[in-house]
Formats: structure tokens, sequence, C-alpha cells
């Protein structure tokens, strides 16, 4: 009897049972090792010297370096007394960049606190007495690590901060691991943004792919908003009072799909990760689905490029800025790094009007972290966070090490 014929077929349904099972687990939690040998990149080129910033701004703008000693950069935030305070995630540190002559450039680096577990968020709260004097003294720093949210004592005039208490302890483990902090317009509650331990799949722990949020007087945590896939950064809308979050989609379906989002989380809300994303588009990678599949689900509220990894947003304010930017949206876009021509590598602005609607599609605002036309591995610097202030907007990168100053000439 001839088995050649039976020993292909047998070959092939083996290969191929094989590979949608290899394709079912890495399209689920693709391996670290995978993860870091696909995003390998060279050591970026060192920043020029001088003040000047190798990054396009629009036309009555100057670009300059503020700190080129931040290795990591990533949150930024201002204590009492106007010192930027920056969270270097990677190093397990918080800094201070005091520039006290006021010349657009930080003195120092100054450690605050370090050995920290991957800190990310940076809140600080002051009381409000009626004596600015004492209530600067009694500030309480928030510092959002991989696996907890804990509070500091935090002295404005020695750049120092004391333990006092872990308020939560958030879920770590594999997938994403940033942590991210806003005061919510309640005044009561901080909201803790916790991403997916996945890149796509059901999660076991309700907790993941969230925002959380924490009652500062009774330490109670109570999920917010769920569906979401890893929302970094979030900030509050100055007209609404609405909280807004950038959040990032699911890698391995294509160069276009799914949008990374702009998201209006409203409490209580599902916006539809892992099954649907987008304006309640469904995840076919999960088979077919019902009439009804997202219809419960909140849509983005805006559409991104795909994997251009949407980071930082800030609104712009009506102080100090042309008047036909006021009110408009910032993102910081860190790019990507599994697509087969780069997108991101910039900060963007979506114009709104007074309710938050866009009014078109982004904007570039602030390019030249990634030259047209080159890989991945070439790009000088990665935006992350941004810190917007009348008339300017400090651009943290993480791949640089480094803070930009972008002001109005």
């Amino acid at each position: 009897m001839n088995r050649s014929p039976l020993l292909i077929i047998v070959a092939a349904v083996v290969l191929l049972g094989g590979g949608w099972l290899a394709y079912d687990y890495l399209k689920e939690k693709p391996p670290p090792f995978l993860i870091k040998w696909l995003t390998a990149t060279d050591k970026p080129p060192p920043l020029p010297a001088g003040d000047q910033a190798p990054l396009t701004v629009p036309e009555g703008f100057v670009a300059t370096i503020f700190s080129r000693e931040t290795p990591g950069a990533r949150v930024m935030i201002r204590d009492p007394k106007g010192t930027m305070l920056v969270s270097l995630t990677a190093e397990g540190r918080v800094v201070a960049l005091p520039d006290l002559n006021t010349d657009g450039k930080a003195d120092e680096t100054i450690t605050v606190l370090e050995g920290l577990r991957q800190p990310h968020g940076l809140l600080i709260r002051c009381p409000d007495t009626g004596n600015p004097s004492a209530d600067q003294d009694a500030c309480v720093l928030y510092i959002a690590e991989t696996g907890a949210l804990k509070s500091y004592a935090y002295d404005a005039d020695t750049y120092t901060a004391r333990y006092q208490e872990t308020l939560a302890t958030f879920p770590t483990g594999p997938g994403h691991f940033t942590r991210t902090l806003l005061m919510h317009p309640d005044g009561v509650r901080l909201l803790a943004s916790v991403g997916s331990s996945c890149n796509v799949c059901i999660e076991a722990d309700e907790r993941r792919a969230s925002v959380l949020a924490v009652n500062l007087d009774t330490k109670e945590v109570t999920t917010f908003a769920k569906g979401l896939r890893n929302t970094v950064f979030m900030a509050v809308h100055p007209v609404t009072g609405e909280v807004w979050g950038t959040d990032n989609g699911r890698d391995v379906i294509g160069d276009d799909i799914p949008p990374d989002e702009v998201n209006i989380i409203r409490e209580g809300r599902n916006y539809g990760w892992p099954l649907c994303y987008g304006k309640r588009v469904y995840d076919t990678d999960f088979g077919e689905s019902s009439a009804d599949a997202c219809t419960a689900t909140e849509p983005s509220h805006i559409d991104l490029q795909a994997h251009s990894a949407a980071l930082g947003l800030a609104f712009i304010p009506t102080q100090g800025w042309p008047q036909e930017l006021e009110g408009d949206l910032l993102m910081a876009f860190h790019g990507s790094w599994n697509r087969s021509e780069p997108t991101g590598y910039k900060v963007v602005r979506v114009d709104l009007d007074a309710q938050g609607n866009p009014q078109g599609a982004p904007v570039d605002f602030v390019t030249g972290f990634l030259a047209p036309g080159a890989s991945e591995d070439k790009a000088i610097g990665r935006p992350v966070g941004l810190l917007v202030e009348p008339g300017v907007v400090y651009v943290s990168d993480d791949r640089a090490g480094a803070i930009y100053r972008i002001a109005i000439e």
C-alpha cells in the first residue's frame, strides 16, 4: 500500500493546524523575546550641541532642548513652586528639573525618588486653606508604579519626598505596565489607567484594560470604565469637564486596522476591547459576530491611524496661544514598531469646536523625530508626554532621553 499521499495529507494538516495554533498564541500574547527582537533599534544619534532641538515646528514657534539628562522621560508635571517633575520609568526614578533663572533650560537633574518599580503617573495635590505658604508645605505627591499607587509628603524647596502610604495595588505581570494618573473633576477620586495583559485576549482580571477610580477619602477602588486596551494618558476637556484618553489598538491584523483612538471616558461605559474597536467595529479574529455584538459598547470619539501609538494628549489653553489654536487638542504619536511603513513619530494637532468635536483630520505640529522614508530604527526620538502651558508645550522623549520646549517666538 502506498502511504505517501496519506502522509502528505497528514503532514499538511499538522502544519496548517500548528501554524494556526502558533498564530493564535502569538496574536494573544507575543512572547517578550519576540517583541524585543522586533523592536530592537540602534541607539539614537546624540542630540546636537546648543539649545536648538532637531525638530520642525510651525511658523512662529521655536523648538529648544529643555533637558537632555532625562533617560526614558515619560510623564511631566509641575510642583507647587513651578519646578517640573518627570518620571523616568525605565530607571525607576522621579526627578526634578528646576529652571531657577527662567532661561528655558533645566539647571540640573535632581533625583527626588529612586528604586521605584516602573513609575509612570505623577500627580501633586495641595490643600486649599487660604494660606498659600502653608498649603505649599503640605502637598502630597502621588506616584503610580506598575503595581501600586503610593503617596508621599513632598517638599518643593528641597525636592524631596517622604513615603506616606500605599493607597491601592494594581495587577502586574505580562503586558502593558504603565499606570497613569488623572484627578477626576469631582476632586475626590484619582483615576488610574491599567492596560491589558496581552495583545488581545479575554482578561481574567477585570482590573486590566480599564480605568480605575481610587477614592482618596475612603481608599475604595472601583472600575470607572472598561474595554480600554491601553489608555496610557488622560486629560480633562476644559469646557465640558469630561475625561478624554488615548487608546492603543491591537496588533497582528494589518497595517491600517484597528485604529488608535481618542475616547471620551464616561463612568460605567464599556469601550469594546477585545471584541470591538473604533466606531463599534467587530474584530473578526474572534469569528462571526452576532448583529448586536458591539451595540452596547461606547464608540471612539476620534479614530487615528493604526499603530501611531497615541500617548500624551493636552488641550491648548486660551492664554498665550494664537486664537485659532485655542481649545484644540495636541497628541504625541510615539510611533509604530510593526508596520510595513512606519507611522507616527510626531506631535499632531486636532482642530476642535467649543464642545470638543473634531473639525478635520490631525495635522502635523512637531515633526523631525523620524526622517521621511527612514526605518523605525533610525528615529532620533519618540515623543511621549505633553505639558501645555500659556505659549509653550513641553514634549518628553523616551528614546533620546530629552525634553523639548516648543514656544511661541
